[in-house]
């Protein structure tokens, strides 16, 4: 990919950050520097922000043959040692190593060649917390990657002025596959080291971006700097796209108001399916707006239609036989792009190759997903999920503490909230200092309250389901 970028757009951008440029040609030769320097290494671990260096980095993993595996930076240094401690003979790249590699001299002669490139090794490894506090590293082969990436996009097809603006985080599988199918298509990339909704509205129009991707709570943010009843002022944006959680659909009408000529996408993914597998595309987003039918209107909360190359199957609750048009079961997902593998767990996908989502959803008479919830207990907040066992056990090691459930409530910035209901005694305030001093902000309960219970089974087993039902309540 990166070699056809080069002999095609050698002198043109492709990627700007904090002032900092690269052309094609420039991130083609620092690459490989950068694989020189990988290649007696298992893996490269990238610890930083967006940065004109991650394409450096991950580009120079792929040419040295080995896993490129970007870490969340915002977990804490016992965390993040633990998962370095899984990669030995890995090569870590943190903050201040990023410089040294756009500073990287020429190759030396006769050892620039890539390594032999296979479409089955492990290209990426994402690690995702799913239902259990420990993270689970998702495997992602060259063949998942190539695949997502032919069967959305046309090489070289982006208008000259193309430009689009990434500030998910790049331990995230939006911010890996943003990277490759906008280099693909010819757009050049722009990064936001951190997301702030003014810079980034600021940004749009400096840079006069022209596509941009943002998660629920990034977009509940930027359509609040918009007054009520005003555009935004970016005339050049074209594309938005949205995805990773749940987005409250008074955000989406809100944002469509405020972006009245930007075309909306909605994307469903997970990280084992390298990325989207569903879409709602623009022409779906303004028909819903508009439409008198219930049923078209009721799309806008909807992900959208399978992309070319998925097929997805919703399935009883024993995961066994489909269920009819319009109900509700597990949503099952099959496709070349798909992985559903793990790091030293047994492979997800079943004989046939459906990989179970987890997710809770329904298919209406003309294929557009509904997604319903998890069909586990993880909290997806701010697109990030969330294992609520982890916060659990914090909570339990407070000496006032005797029980803890955490549970997400729906809310409208986030997705979802976090509460934690408790049995015992203390200050609310106290105990979710408690929770941010040993874990971080995302993972701090918003809400506290005290029970003098928690609603269990006979054999001890928490009701969650039940508790769910008492705080939409109580705390709705």
């Amino acid at each position: 990919m990166i070699l056809e970028m080069a002999t095609s757009a050698g002198d043109r951008v492709v990627v700007t950050a904090d002032d900092r440029s690269l052309t094609a040609s420039e991130l083609l030769d620092r690459a490989r520097a950068a694989a020189h320097g990988f290649r007696r290494r298992s893996a490269v671990l990238y610890l930083g922000t967006n940065h004109v260096a991650y394409p450096v980095a991950l580009f120079g993993a792929a040419l040295a043959g080995i896993p490129f595996i970007p870490l969340n930076y915002r977990l804490g240094e016992h965390q993040l040692a633990r998962l370095v401690d899984h990669h030995p003979g890995a090569l870590v790249l943190r903050p201040a190593d990023l410089d040294v590699l756009l500073e990287a001299g020429p190759v030396p002669q006769g050892v620039g060649e890539p390594a032999p490139q296979d479409q089955d090794a492990v290209a990426v490894v994402l690690y995702t917390s799913g239902t259990t506090a420990e993270p689970k590293a998702a495997l992602l082969r060259q063949r998942h990657l190539l695949a997502y990436v032919f069967n959305t996009q046309e090489f070289g097809s982006a208008e000259p002025d193309a430009a689009t603006l990434v500030a998910v985080p790049p331990y995230h599988v939006a911010g890996l596959m943003n990277l490759l199918t906008n280099l693909y298509s010819g757009r050049r990339i722009v990064y936001q080291p951190a997301f702030d909704a003014p810079d980034w509205l600021a940004t749009v129009r400096r840079e006069r971006v022209t596509h941009a991707l943002v998660v629920p709570t990034m977009l509940a943010r930027i359509v609040a700097e918009v007054p009520d009843g005003a555009t935004a002022g970016t005339p050049t944006l074209r594309s938005l796209a949205y995805g990773g959680a749940r987005t409250p659909r008074p955000v989406v009408e809100r944002a469509l108001r405020a972006f009245p000529d930007t075309g909306f996408v909605n994307a469903y993914g997970l990280t084992e399916t390298a990325s989207s597998i569903a879409v709602l595309g623009p022409d779906d987003h303004r028909e819903a707006l508009v439409s008198d039918e219930p049923a078209v209107r009721d799309r806008l909360g909807s992900v959208g239609r399978a992309l070319p190359g998925v097929e997805i199957q919703i399935r009883r609750e024993e995961g066994d036989l489909p269920v009819q048009v319009g109900c509700t079961g597990l949503v099952f997902v099959r496709g070349e792009q798909i992985s559903g593998e793990y790091g030293g767990r047994p492979d997800a996908l079943d004989g046939d190759g459906w990989f179970a989502t987890r997710d809770r959803g329904r298919l209406d008479a003309d294929g557009y997903l509904f997604i319903e919830g998890r069909a586990d207990d993880t909290i997806i907040r701010g697109g990030e999920n969330i294992a609520p066992a982890e916060i659990e056990d914090v909570l339990l090691a407070h000496p006032g503490i005797v029980e803890a459930a955490v549970i997400g409530l729906p809310d409208p910035e986030w997705g979802q909230r976090i509460v934690a209901v408790l049995v015992g005694e203390g200050d609310p305030d106290e105990i979710r200092a408690w929770v941010r001093e040993r874990l971080r902000s995302a993972k701090t309960p918003d809400t506290v309250v005290f029970r003098a219970e928690l609603p269990r089974t006979d054999t001890g087993k928490l009701l969650r389901r039940t508790l769910l039902a008492d705080l939409e309540t109580t705390h709705a």
